[in-house]
C-alpha cells in the first residue's frame, strides 16, 4: 500500500556562495518523514524550483536589517541626525539587532549573529535579492513567517528549543554525530535514508536538514509568532520561526 505525501517542506542553508549552500527537501505522510533530497552546492535558481514543490521553505539567513540600522544609515548618509546619539553600547546594542532577535536571546540565552555588525552581511545580501527572486515567481513572501511559502529560520536556535545539544557542531564531527543521534532518538520515524554520512560529515547539508524540519514547525504553527506589536516591524525586518514544543509533535 502507497502512502500519500502530506506534505512537503524544505530548508536551506544560505552562505554568499553556491558551494557552501545546502538544500534539503523532506516530504511527510501519516506514518512519519523522509529526507527525499539534499543537495550541497546550490544555486538561486535551485531553491526557486524547490520553493515551488514545497509547502514551506525555512531559510537560514536574516530576512532583513533591523529598523533602527536602516536609519542609522539613511540619516548618516544624508549627514544628519535629530539627536546625536551618545555612542554607547545599548544604543550600537540596538542598532545591531533585530526584534525577533531579541525575541530568540530571551528563548536560548543566545544572540543570533547580528546582519548589521556580524559575518553575515554578503549572505544577508544574496537572501534579500533571493526574496525578490522568489517573490517574481509568484511565491508568496512574507518575511513575518505569518504567511507565504518561506519563513526565516535558525537551526541552531531550532536544535535548542528541541533541547538538541549543538555546541560546537558546525566545526566538529564528533559534535555533528551527537547532533544526528539526538535528532533521531527524538523523531525515530524521521527516515534519512543513505544521507548519514552527509550529515554527519557537512555541518551545511545538516543545517538544510534542521531548516527544513524547523520549517514544518511554522506550516504547523507551532513556532514562536509575532504578536500584535511586532507584526509590522517583522515584516519589514523578518521574523525567526523558533519552534515551540518537540520534535516529536512534528509528526
Amino acid at each position: 500500500m502507497v502512502t500519500a505525501i502530506t506534505m512537503r517542506t524544505g530548508g536551506v542553508d544560505l552562505a554568499a556562495e553556491n558551494t557552501r549552500t545546502a538544500l534539503a527537501i523532506i516530504s511527510w505522510d501519516d506514518h512519519g518523514a523522509h529526507l527525499e533530497r539534499l543537495d550541497v552546492g546550490v544555486s538561486d535558481a535551485d531553491i526557486v524550483a524547490a520553493a515551488e514543490q514545497v509547502d514551506k521553505l525555512g531559510i537560514d539567513c536574516a530576512f532583513g536589517w533591523p529598523d533602527d540600522f536602516v536609519a542609522f544609515v539613511r540619516d548618516h548618509a544624508d549627514l544628519r541626525h535629530a539627536s546625536p546619539p551618545d555612542g554607547g553600547i545599548e544604543w550600537r546594542r540596538r542598532l545591531a539587532y533585530r526584534e525577533t532577535d531579541r525575541v530568540v536571546r530571551s528563548r536560548t540565552g543566545r544572540w543570533p549573529l547580528s546582519v548589521a555588525t556580524d559575518r553575515l552581511g554578503l549572505t544577508a545580501m544574496r537572501c534579500a535579492a533571493l526574496l525578490e527572486r522568489l517573490s517574481g515567481a509568484g511565491i508568496v513572501v512574507d518575511r513575518s513567517g505569518e504567511t507565504g511559502a518561506v519563513a526565516e529560520v535558525y537551526p541552531g536556535a531550532s536544535a535548542r528549543a528541541w533541547r538538541v545539544h549543538v555546541k560546537g557542531y558546525r566545526v566538529d564531527v564528533g559534535a555533528r554525530r551527537a547532533v544526528v543521534d539526538a535528532v533521531q532518538r527524538a523523531a525515530p520515524w524521521l527516515s534519512l535514508g543513505d544521507q548519514l554520512p552527509r550529515l554527519i560529515a557537512s555541518p551545511d547539508a545538516l543545517d538544510a536538514v534542521l531548516a527544513a524540519l524547523a520549517a514544518r514547525a511554522a506550516a504547523l504553527g507551532r513556532s514562536e509568532r509575532p504578536d500584535a506589536d511586532q507584526i509590522e516591524r517583522a515584516r519589514r525586518e523578518g521574523w525567526i520561526v523558533l519552534p515551540t514544543g518537540d520534535l516529536a509533535e512534528l509528526r
